[in-house]
């Protein structure tokens, strides 16, 4: 996964169109066998995933309260270093 392009704009963006603290949904696609990193990164929140149709990815949405839009950023620039990730 690249690392999010622009920080800063998406910093700005959040902060304008969010309300801290939020329940925010990370949506990912992962190799099959790396849900379990994706979920590491979230612990303790529900984590819905649905399997591709030929079975080599794996759908990950997750719900999680955060205090602000540095939390979420964070989130992302973890998942960015798990190879084979896509963020949604």
């Amino acid at each position: 996964m690249e690392k999010i392009a622009n920080n800063s704009t998406f910093k700005e963006k959040l902060e304008k169109e969010t309300s801290f603290p939020t329940l925010y949904m990370f949506k990912f696609i992962v190799p099959n066998g790396k849900e379990n990193e994706i979920g590491e990164l979230l612990p303790n929140n529900e984590m819905v995933l649905k399997p591709s149709s030929k079975g080599k990815y794996v759908s990950v949405t997750i719900k999680s309260m955060m205090p602000n839009s540095q939390s979420i950023i964070d989130v992302y620039e973890k998942a960015a270093k798990i190879k084979g990730v896509i963020a949604l």
